[in-house]
């Protein structure tokens, strides 16, 4: 089963962040076989750090759950809250295999936080900037809450024009690297 795991920064919640760094890195390097995608999102400055993106494979929701909630920048206090949904991984692929790679261009996380009937739940074509795509499901995998995206895209606008924008209470757009060790 696939999840999505979005851990948004509490405001000023950085110096705890770079001192728990590398207790971070070690609890994923743990995941590393089970990781689709992952890394830091920013504010529109591109410098401040506001959450951190892991889409995961894990047996079941309680292994989700344990993942999101014992990671150490969670346990001591730096993030504000959890998004933890289930994910269908409509490419079929990692991040590491994105055609286009690891540099260059724009990268963004797009949420579309759903409301009512289910809406892009196929790929979308002519998109060759997606990284990652795939809808939002509660935990027993049957109802669709929105979908979450990573593509690479010139700017925020043509970011979120990937979702049907009349389909979602919210969409948000976050600027996105990628993460992991290099």
């Amino acid at each position: 089963m696939e999840f999505l795991c979005y851990h948004r920064d509490r405001p000023g919640s950085l110096p705890l962040r770079e001192e728990l760094g590398e207790a971070h890195w070690s609890y994923m390097d743990q995941y590393a076989e089970q990781l689709i995608a992952r890394g830091p999102t920013f504010a529109e400055d591109g410098e401040t750090l506001t959450g951190s993106v892991h889409i995961v494979d894990l047996p079941d929701p309680a292994a989700a759950r344990a993942f999101a909630f014992d990671e150490p920048n969670y346990q001591a206090g730096a993030y504000r809250d959890v998004l933890l949904r289930r994910w269908r991984n409509l490419l079929g692929r990692t991040m590491w295999e994105f055609p286009g790679g690891r540099t260059g261009g724009n990268r963004y996380l797009v949420l579309g936080l759903g409301s009512g009937a289910p809406a892009d739940l196929t790929v979308p074509p002519g998109h060759d900037g997606l990284i990652a795509y795939g809808p939002l499901l509660s935990d027993d995998g049957e109802t669709w809450l929105g979908t979450a995206v990573l593509v690479r895209a010139a700017d925020p606008g043509a970011a979120r024009a990937v979702l049907t924008e009349d389909r979602y209470a919210d969409i948000e757009v976050h600027d996105w690297e990628f993460g992991g060790r290099r």
